[in-house]
């Protein structure tokens, strides 16, 4: 009796290894190309689909691999259009992405782990135990459901990508760095590298190694405060990465990459908004080049903070522009939803 075959995920395989089994069942080497051209560019996840594709090669496919298969389990769409969509995994989990449509742009934030491990204070997900990472093939799915959604709703396709929901890219490295190179490749979705941010909440060993490797995305860092006593309240992993030891590998990706930094900065009343908070900001901001996002702060239940009111934003803004330093005054989209910065916690 013969043994049963163990299937793998073909989504695992790189072309050349797809290349090798055609090869080494006797089938030509350019079925391979076609059958990845189906997997990314074409992103389908059903074997039968594949149309120029023999009935015989595709039996052969499905007796040696599967997909991991991702799909939309709940949708809700905001009063201002913002659409957040919950996606099932193959093993029963659930990570939120949302749709973020504007007159210029069209933004998808993805997530990259299920739940996560670093409980900021201010935001939702943290509250959530870290479950997983997802796998390159699962970030880059999100991204054609999303791009689907945002053909379907606002007949235009994606302009942006920001990893920006639940998790934090940089603690699964691999799968981020490996789900933008498919994302980007002429063989995957083919959106231009700048169109790309990934945002941190800081992990400094991490941040250097983006330099090692002289990525071309964008890159965000969630600051929050500008000192570390006000920083470990409100992000426990600044007591492991201080602001310090963050500006020494901003510098070196500065200097392997020569990419602008974006400060993430969520204002909260009475607690980093005033102006000595925004003078300790362009201090920080001198270290290397980059510009500031003021983001207005999402409600969560049961959470601590409230947001800064419209004055105080505003002068914190100005004082920022006034010294040099780009800023831009973000508001929420998606409030109504829990779709909003801060807000994704699989709550619908």
């Amino acid at each position: 009796m013969e043994s049963e075959i163990k299937k793998r995920n073909i989504r695992a395989l790189s072309q050349e290894e797809l290349i090798t089994f055609f090869e080494t069942n006797g089938e030509k080497k350019f079925r391979a190309n076609q059958v990845f051209d189906w997997v990314w560019k074409k992103s389908f996840t059903d074997f039968d689909s594949m149309s120029n594709i023999s009935k015989e090669t595709r039996e052969l496919l499905k007796q040696h691999f599967y997909f991991n298969k991702l799909s939309i389990d709940t949708k809700q769409v905001s009063k201002d259009g913002t659409i957040k969509c919950g996606f099932k995994l193959f093993d029963g989990s659930i990570v939120e992405g949302v749709l973020i449509p504007t007159k210029k742009r069209m933004t998808a934030c993805i997530s990259s782990q299920v739940g996560c491990s670093l409980a900021c204070s201010f935001c939702a997900t943290g509250r959530l135990k870290r479950m997983r990472n997802l796998t390159y093939d699962e970030i880059y799915d999100q991204v054609v459901e999303i791009n689907k959604l945002a053909n379907d709703n606002y007949n235009k396709g994606l302009t942006n990508i920001v990893y920006m929901g639940m998790g934090e890219p940089l603690l699964n490295y691999k799968n981020t760095l490996e789900s933008i190179k498919k994302i980007t490749s002429d063989e995957g979705l083919g959106m231009a590298s700048r169109r790309i941010t990934v945002s941190t909440a800081g992990i400094a060993k991490m941040i250097t190694k983006l330099g090692d490797d002289q990525v071309k995305f964008r890159l965000a860092l969630s600051l929050h405060a500008t000192n570390d006593e006000a920083r470990d309240k409100i992000m426990e992993i600044n007591q492991q990465n201080s602001l310090d030891s963050l500006a020494e590998a901003l510098k070196y990706y500065y200097e392997k990459t020569g990419n602008m930094v974006t400060y993430e900065y969520c204002l909260f009343s009475g607690v980093n908004d005033s102006m000595r908070e925004a003078q300790e900001l362009v201090n920080f901001c001198k270290h290397v080049p980059s510009k500031v996002n003021l983001i207005e702060y999402n409600p969560i239940d049961g959470g601590e903070f409230e947001k800064s009111d419209p004055k105080s934003t505003e002068r914190f803004a100005n004082f920022l522009e006034k010294n040099g330093v780009p800023a831009n005054v973000r508001r929420s989209r998606g409030k109504d939803i829990d779709a909003a910065c801060g807000q994704l916690a699989n709550k619908n």
